[in-house]
């Protein structure tokens, strides 16, 4: 069959009335199925099918299983295995906004974490509210970089499994963020991404001047990236998959083959392809078509 449903559990599994729910709205679409496919038993299966427009089936699927706390995402087979992973860093990849934690350490957290919030949700611009939040954290000795890092930032979820799998498999991972490169460098090693690129710090005498080195890596750039590495790899944007929460995602979201709204900001998850609120970042597997036996922990 041309196409296919994904459904994965985040939290209290897959049951035969879930998949029954899911597959009665295929049904009532005039659309046929085909037998369930299982991915991980339990957590994740596909339903093929044939016929009908799978982005609107998606939304229809979503809508009828209300509060489920099951994710879903339908395409066409062809090409759903990707080459080219390029994923946000700040509460995508990891749990935190790394600027957050280092204001919260300097004594302007709540300041700098009320910009944030309003950069991501898309309220504001993105450089112009990054350039005040950094001028807060002005005369921050470097030390409190590697402090935060250590005991503040973790990998979400999933995270390290979705890069090493794609890895093993052919894939080119990049971690392309807004945020800082001190970060990125660590946080891609740790993940075991190819790539990593993210904002530099200006820094002399072992003190954060409050300045970015330029230029400024921001939503343009961020799809300007996507674009260069599809290029650089000889990969047709078709066959990329990007992942990311804020409002600096949504053009490298909207450009990939399938972008993908981790439990996202309003405005980019009512944009994204595919939306992944309650299941961990493995869910990108999934909807891949890799089963969990494929995995690399």
């Amino acid at each position: 069959m041309d196409n296919v449903a994904t459904l994965v559990s985040g939290a209290n599994g897959l049951d035969d009335t879930t998949i029954g729910t899911a597959r009665n709205v295929l049904a009532r679409h005039g659309v046929e199925t085909g037998p369930v496919e299982w991915l991980a038993p339990d957590i994740a299966c596909d339903i093929p099918f044939d016929g009908g427009a799978p982005y609107a089936l998606q939304k229809a699927i979503r809508k009828d299983l209300g509060e489920s706390l099951v994710d879903v995402v339908a395409q066409p087979r062809a090409e759903r295995r990707k080459q080219l992973l390029v994923a946000d860093m700040d509460s995508t990849i990891i749990t935190v906004e790394c600027v957050d934690e280092l204001a919260a350490v300097v004594g302007c957290g709540e300041q700098v974490a009320a910009i944030t919030a309003r950069a991501m949700a898309g309220d504001i611009e993105f450089e112009s509210a990054l350039k005040e939040r950094v001028a807060l954290l002005a005369d921050t000795c470097v030390e409190t970089l590697a402090d935060v890092f250590e005991r503040k930032v973790e990998l979400s979820p999933g995270a390290r499994t979705l890069v090493r799998t794609m890895s093993r498999h052919g894939a080119y991972t990049a971690l392309i963020s807004g945020g800082f490169r001190y970060f990125t460098e660590r946080v891609g090693q740790r993940a075991g991404f190819d790539w990593n690129r993210g904002n530099v710090l200006e820094i002399v005498n072992g003190r954060l001047t409050g300045q970015l080195v330029p230029p400024i890596l921001g939503r343009d750039e961020k799809r300007a990236s996507l674009h260069r590495l599809a290029v650089d790899h000889n990969v047709p944007l078709t066959n990329t998959i990007a992942v990311g929460d804020g409002a600096n995602d949504l053009d490298m979201i909207r450009n990939a083959g399938m972008g993908v709204a981790y439990r996202a900001k309003p405005i980019v998850a009512d944009c994204a392809r595919a939306r992944i609120e309650h299941a961990d970042l493995t869910a990108l597997l999934y909807v891949q078509g890799y089963p969990r036996s494929s995995f690399v922990a």
